[in-house]
């Protein structure tokens, strides 16, 4: 049966990217929505209300709540709230805007998750898609929310999709037809009450493929493996070290397929020009999503050859007088903290903090003795890592970004890195990731202009 929301009286919840598209969406298909957001009227409200959009700004009414037919939660927003519960009790379904969007899609999905990767996998899959030939729009937690793509989804689409473990725990009937588990490690316990939820957000990728479908899977992380263990779907693996029956690996000087005991060449090594090695894994795991899309080795190479990497994800953002200066503000929890100072030998300076996601500091000791010279702490977890790290280097304190980028520069050695690896998020000092990378690009460029 068709999903309808003809004349459903449907309440959104969070008025941010994802918010506004369901809210939209909704409307054109009949819907009576009303847009529930703490924060008040968001910026588009003239064009919402157009659509005939009403609004609830402030505190959430659980009354109003309850008496809706339809929930939409954005990512943002927990699902766990008193009006929200009350409402499920009163027998209100409540819904993600990913699996809102799913339901109207009429093309396919390939849906990428994981702890860290998420954005460049799901950029350099669509890229390799593009590349083909095929109709393969990106979006979900990156870019478009998905709701934006439902009007030009068609039989053939491809629809590559981001999705957090935000998105994932408000699913339901969402369907991959490839599902992508890059890696699994700690992250979100402020938002997850254990890693075990977290987890089981996660497993959610493969509740409902059938045994047609495929579930691409990082045979190189244990707990990845693990939990795509009880999935219905075909298994196709990749891995940079673990041995490969049926997948892609690397041998040699090319990443390959390895398939029936025999290995077909994809593209060389020397095409992928992204720095650190968890970065090839993500081309690996691209490379796996083409393999069974039926992307041609030569459009595989053309879309690596073409991809330098993400903004944010171990980008370079400058060198003064022999330090270069690394931005990776994506490096959000412990895990990608971890890959990030790995993508260097030795002679780093470490930017890191905001508010703390939950994980161990102590987890990058062994990296840090090995490849850190000098740590610089910001935000709320300060504390922490003055804790975790005072006893192996130096740790200074960065009151604002200008202030650290100067303090690591100033520890920095000629012919060294000052990389902004947080392992936190940035809701303590900045609007976003996106926001603190590029404030740490504005204090590099300062420092540069000055000639320092």
């Amino acid at each position: 049966m068709a999903f309808d929301v003809v004349n459903k009286r449907v309440m959104v919840v969070g008025g941010g990217r994802s918010g506004i598209a369901a809210a939209e969406l909704l409307a054109e298909r009949g819907a009576r929505v009303t847009l529930a957001d703490a924060n008040g009227l968001p910026d588009e409200a003239g064009r919402l209300q157009q659509l005939g959009v009403s609004f609830a700004p402030g505190a959430h009414e659980a009354q109003q709540f309850a008496s809706s037919d339809l929930i939409v939660l954005s990512p943002g927003v927990p699902p766990q709230q008193s009006a929200i519960d009350a409402a499920r009790r009163a027998g209100v379904p409540v819904i993600g805007e990913v699996e809102l969007a799913s339901r109207w899609l009429s093309g396919r999905v390939i849906a990428i998750t994981g702890t860290k990767g998420k954005s460049t996998t799901t950029t350099l899959t669509a890229r390799m898609l593009a590349e083909a030939g095929f109709d393969a729009p990106a979006g979900g937690n990156l870019g478009q929310a998905l709701s934006v793509q439902v009007g030009a989804s068609q039989s053939q689409t491809l629809h590559v999709v981001e999705v957090s473990s935000f998105q994932l725990e408000t699913t339901d009937t969402f369907h991959p037809w490839i599902a992508v588990l890059l890696n699994l490690s700690p992250d979100h316990l402020d938002r997850h009450a254990t890693f075990e939820d977290y987890r089981a957000a996660k497993g959610r990728i493969f509740a409902n493929q059938a045994d047609s479908d495929w579930a691409v899977v990082n045979a190189d992380d244990r707990a990845a493996v693990d939990l795509a263990r009880h999935a219905r779907a075909r298994r196709f693996d990749f891995a940079l070290q673990a041995p490969i029956d049926e997948g892609v690996t690397v041998e040699g000087p090319a990443i390959v397929r390895r398939q029936s005991g025999a290995a077909a060449p994809l593209l060389p090594l020397a095409a992928v020009k992204l720095p650190g090695r968890h970065l090839l894994s993500d081309v690996l795991a691209a490379a796996a999503v083409g393999c069974l899309a039926g992307v041609p080795p030569a459009a595989m190479q053309r879309a690596v050859e073409g991809f330098s990497g993400l903004e944010h994800a171990l980008e370079p953002a400058g060198e003064v007088r022999g330090v270069r200066f690394i931005n990776d503000s994506k490096a959000t929890n412990i895990a990608s903290a971890l890959k990030s100072l790995e993508s260097f030998d030795d002679d780093v300076v470490a930017i890191m903090g905001g508010r703390f996601k939950g994980g161990r500091f102590e987890d990058l000791r062994e990296a840090v003795s090995e490849r850190v010279s000098a740590i610089v702490a910001i935000g709320e977890a300060a504390p922490l890592i003055h804790t975790a790290f005072d006893d192996l280097v130096p740790v200074h304190d960065g009151l604002s970004m200008s202030d650290a980028v100067q303090t690591a520069y100033a520890a920095a050695r000629s012919g060294g890195v000052v990389v902004l690896a947080p392992g936190c998020s940035s809701f303590d000092m900045f609007r976003d990731y996106a926001e603190r990378g590029r404030m740490f690009k504005e204090a590099v460029a300062q420092l540069e202009r000055a000639g320092r």
